[in-house]
């Protein structure tokens, strides 16, 4: 699996929108037409598995660690942003 390298969003209280789809045959982060991030993640959305997923994904391609981005909108929507802590 190759990530794109996000490290350019890495810095302090950065805000990162993505549409997230659960259920997906693979791990991977692509963006749109308009550049929006899209990640792909394998588990359902059952007890935050794929929010916690798109954390763990999201962080390695940007070179941080997980527990620098926190969740601001979207626990429960495929639209979701964090903050670089």
């Amino acid at each position: 699996m190759s990530l794109p390298d996000l490290s350019h969003l890495a810095h302090s209280n950065t805000l990162i929108r993505v549409r997230v789809t659960p259920k997906a045959a693979a791990n991977r982060i692509d963006t749109d037409d308009t550049g929006a991030l899209r990640i792909y993640v394998t588990p359902a959305p059952t007890d935050g598995k794929a929010t916690t997923a798109v954390q763990k994904l999201l962080a390695k391609a940007m070179g941080i660690a997980r527990t620098r981005l926190v969740l601001q909108h979207g626990a429960h929507s495929r639209d979701k942003v964090f903050r670089v802590e």
